[in-house]
């Protein structure tokens, strides 16, 4: 049963990302931030408890590799979706182009090297861009949640962190390749 448990928290981490959109985007309820809150929060530890139940069990499997990291990028797109095209922060939608675009080379290299027998499991810059987004995600949505108005220098500091984070996207993506390419990919 154990060997099961890191892949059930990644599936329930796919099905949290359309709730939290439902909150998101759709939603009229008064606390609809804070659900949204809350929903990233415990899907991202989700995140944090599946590969720290995998490795304390040594269940870490091909579909960990890749679904975790599937549903991961699936939470923070929803996310940076509505930090870019909702109120109050409006950050650049550059910042979640450049990052959708990452990820979607990344996502295709994998499903190519899986094609080929190989496995690339996300590499340590990889997993700092994760957090990294993640902790600025759940910054800016407890700020969003919590203040009637931002105040500018708020929402530069939200901005400023993001064009960071997606700095951080593409050294992490040109990792990705340069380490598929050494693999003789």
């Amino acid at each position: 049963m154990k060997k099961h448990i890191p892949n059930a928290l990644t599936i329930l981490r796919f099905l949290l990302v359309p709730v939290f959109l439902f909150y998101l985007f759709v939603s009229i309820h008064p606390d609809k931030n804070w659900f949204s809150l809350a929903i990233f929060v415990i899907a991202s530890f989700t995140d944090y408890l599946d590969g720290m139940l995998a490795r304390k069990y040594k269940v870490i499997s091909d579909f960990g590799k890749i679904m975790d990291p599937l549903a991961d990028k699936l939470l923070v797109l929803s996310a940076l979706l509505g930090l870019c095209w909702l109120p109050p922060f409006y950050i650049s939608k550059v910042i979640f182009y450049i990052i959708l675009a990452r990820e979607v080379l990344v996502t295709v290299l994998r499903e190519v090297y899986q094609r080929k027998g190989i496995v690339m499991a996300a590499d340590k810059l990889g997993k700092i861009k994760t957090v990294m987004q993640m902790v600025g995600i759940i910054i800016a949505f407890t700020i969003w949640a919590a203040m009637d108005t931002i105040p500018k220098p708020v929402a530069i500091t939200i901005s400023a962190w993001f064009w960071l984070v997606a700095i951080i996207t593409v050294i992490s993506g040109i990792n990705y390749v340069r380490n598929s390419t050494r693999k003789g990919v």
